[in-house]
């Protein structure tokens, strides 16, 4: 019996060889390669000389056991680091070893499975990858090398031996912490503690000793005290500070400009402590300006009483910014000048630094200039009491301050207006929540926060000062601390172009993009099922504004330059932009260092960050209120839209309260759900019903966690299943449907 021979087949081309190792979810070994081209005998052989020759050209690299894979791909198995949360809330992560130029591969952490190991923010892991495409992987921890927190914040428990238990107040802690007998501290049941963690488990669960006690959980003022310890946010002065700060007294007028007979007014919100920012408005006098207006705003001078690198200046750069909760302000000066010599005041003296600016009919700025100056504030207003004035209705206070004061401004904001349609300004309007709180601390309520034309007004004031300020430093030759918003990502632009064709809308490629094309967008959109859909799609596919000395432009609000100047109470950046007006225009002391602009780009990084921090401490602040608020309404029913999408389940946020929670995926409909990322929608494989980001879905409270203000809801066609029930479970995502496809 002859031997059968093998017939040769054609060897592939080394783009066909890339292309597979390219698509393959890990390294892959000649063995791999030769199966899936069919290759046998001698035809091995040749194989093995073309992967050399794509080694040698840089094409592929070579890993353990001799396998391959493009270069810069990342071992099946390594150490990466958590580093933070997506805008879905998916846990992002990064190799720690990573020596190739540019920008580390992007890695998913996978939903935990019961029984698997939790990890958070910080957590260096030992993590089993799989590749989604080339420059995202999926990562499985397999064991946790390095803890991200040496601290941890919770209520504490006691225990019938004389030990205690912390249940922590972050969402990603999923177990308890054990205090053994002599570490209590002395806290007792329903303290709010910082603790220690300790070496070792007890009961399987890790160990920490309390080392400070802030008092009981459920106080008043005890839920922003969470966020304000859980995000290191600092808030207590320095006592050399507090006493720099107690010595401050009225500026001289020496050179100053006087605007005290200019009557300048605040307008800001009910609550509102500080007031760093006067406008007042009159029609334009020249003649070679018909319809025109001349504007001055005037912001409190900070620079004269925080010099650089003295005490006041070291904690404001550390603070970055004040952080606003509903119960309290944790400011970054402190309150002898937040609240005294540098709050505009009404009928009192305050230094400030002003621009005044002309525009012409059309909002056109023609003409603008910085001084240091005095003034004296005509009156304290609020949006409220402007906004009843304008529509018809003043009061004792808004009444005689309507045609001289209120009707200019107006006048002027029209003009502003007609400019910033021009410019075409993405026109995202986003509802803020506001709580209501008793004096015990309790919530009386959650409703939006009300926008009036009185608000517009003043934004398109203070952006059109702002512009002038990174205007006047460019001219300047000064370093300026943009604010800067860039243009979409492309991985972003891309994945929105393929969502809005599945709505036969498009945008265009090719070509400059500008905000007035996703407003084009959204006006066909406006009053159809889609509406609120696309908002949101296209909200989550902008970039992030930051704080930076290189200038890319503001694409929000279609302005070439821009830099913050209007809140130097409150942000160390626009203290940065006075400092380096008052360098720039030798208006006296107070000015930037020489030397200042070197350390502008880490600055930069720096009060970004710190916004971000307030930012979260702030959402989370009110997302505590507002569980605690819905607490007792267990088992009610809500009107509710999709928020979010993600593998493990749906976003949603009440119609009438603003209040977020997620749907678990188990607890959908019986099916087999697949995450479409492309159209923001989970897909049941059976039944092809859909979830998708910006639906209605009528949703029950299911569980209201007041310690961690986190809400677990179910849709109300399933109602609460009950345990042991059958339900659906999350399906592999579809890779073709991953991260930018």
């Amino acid at each position: 019996m002859t031997k059968a021979r093998i017939k040769s087949v054609p060897l592939p081309s080394k783009q066909e060889v890339l292309e597979f190792i390219r698509s393959s979810p890990g390294h892959v070994g000649k063995r791999e390669l030769a199966r899936a081209f069919g290759l046998h005998g001698g035809d091995k052989i040749a194989l093995k000389a073309l992967l050399k020759e794509l080694e040698a050209d840089g094409a592929i690299e070579r890993g353990r056991k001799r396998r391959f894979a493009r270069p810069g791909a990342l071992p099946e198995v390594t150490v990466i680091e958590v580093t933070g949360t997506d805008s879905d809330g998916e846990l992002l992560a990064r190799p720690v070893a990573w020596e190739e130029e540019g920008r580390p591969p992007r890695i998913y952490m996978a939903p935990t499975r019961r029984g698997e190991l939790v990890v958070g923010v910080g957590d260096r892991v030992l993590a089993k990858l799989r590749r989604l495409r080339d420059d995202v992987y999926e990562g499985r921890a397999i064991r946790v090398i390095g803890e991200a927190k040496a601290r941890v914040l919770g209520v504490f428990e006691t225990m019938p031996d004389g030990s205690g238990r912390i249940k922590p107040t972050s969402r990603r802690e999923k177990s308890d912490y054990v205090v053994p007998r002599g570490e209590t501290g002395g806290a007792e049941a329903g303290e709010l503690v910082f603790a220690d963690l300790l070496p070792g488990r007890l009961y399987g669960l890790r160990q920490a000793a309390v080392k400070e006690r802030l008092g009981r959980m459920g106080a008043p003022r005890s839920v922003s005290l969470v966020a304000i310890h859980g995000n290191d946010i600092p808030y207590e002065f320095p006592p050399e500070v507090l006493a720099q700060a107690k010595a401050c007294g009225p500026a001289p007028l020496d050179h100053r400009v006087d605007l005290r007979r200019v009557p300048l007014v605040t307008i800001d919100g009910e609550d509102a402590r500080d007031f760093d920012d006067a406008v007042w408005a009159a029609p334009d006098d020249d003649p070679a300006n018909p319809g025109g207006w001349r504007c001055v705003v005037a912001i409190a001078d900070v620079s004269w009483y925080v010099r650089p690198g003295d005490a006041l200046d070291r904690e404001a750069y550390k603070r970055g910014n004040s952080v606003y909760f509903p119960d309290r302000v944790v400011p970054m000066l402190p309150e002898d000048l937040s609240n005294g010599w540098c709050s505009l005041k009404p009928d009192e003296d305050r230094s400030c630094i002003a621009v005044e600016f002309h525009l012409d009919k059309d909002g056109n700025k023609r003409r603008h200039k910085f001084v240091r100056a005095m003034m004296r504030s005509a009156a304290r207003l609020t949006y409220t009491r402007v906004q009843a004035a304008r529509d018809g209705a003043p009061d004792e206070l808004t009444g005689p301050l309507l045609a001289p004061v209120i009707d200019p401004l107006y006048g002027a904001w029209a003009a502003l207006a007609k400019a910033r349609a021009a410019r075409g300004v993405l026109e995202l309007d986003l509802p803020e929540r506001k709580v209501d709180l008793a004096e015990d601390g309790r919530v009386l309520g959650i409703s939006p926060r009300p926008r009036f034309d009185s608000h517009r007004l003043i934004e398109d004031f203070m952006i059109q000062a702002n512009v002038c300020a990174a205007e006047e430093l460019e001219r300047l030759h000064q370093p300026c601390m943009y604010r800067v918003h860039d243009l979409p990502s492309p991985e972003k632009l891309e994945g929105l172009r393929e969502f809005l064709s599945s709505l036969d809308l498009s945008l265009p490629k090719g070509q400059v993009l500008r905000p007035a094309q996703f407003n084009q967008i959204l006006a066909r959109v406006a009053g159809t099922p889609h509406e609120t859909l696309v908002n949101e799609v296209v909200l989550r596919s902008q970039a992030q504004a930051v704080y930076a000395p290189e200038n890319v432009g503001h694409f929000g609000l279609a302005l070439a330059r821009y830099a913050h100047f209007t809140s130097p109470i409150r942000r160390y950046a626009d203290l940065l932009v006075h400092r380096a007006l008052v360098s720039g225009l030798g208006l006296g002391p107070g000015g930037l260092p020489a030397d200042a602009g070197a350390e502008f780009p880490e600055a930069g990084e720096h009060i970004s960050a710190t916004e971000r921090r307030a930012a979260t401490a702030e959402r989370e602040a009110v997302d505590r209120y507002v569980t605690a608020f819905l607490s007792d309404r267990v088992g009610a029913s809500f009107a509710a839209k999709v928020s979010g999408v993600t593998r493990f389940g749906l976003f949603v946020t009440l119609l009438d309260s603003g209040a977020d929670g997620i749907v678990p995926v188990s607890t959908l409909p019986e099916d087999y759900y697949v995450h479409d990322e492309a159209h923001h929608a989970l897909v049941g494989k059976r039944s092809r019903r859909s979830f998708q980001l910006g639906q209605a879905l009528p949703v029950i409270l299911a569980e209201a966690n007041t310690l961690t203000g986190s809400m677990v809801f179910h849709l109300a066609e399933t109602g609460t299943p009950k345990a042991g029930s059958r339900r659906a479970r999350p399906g592999k995502p579809e890779r073709r449907n991953r991260r930018g496809r």
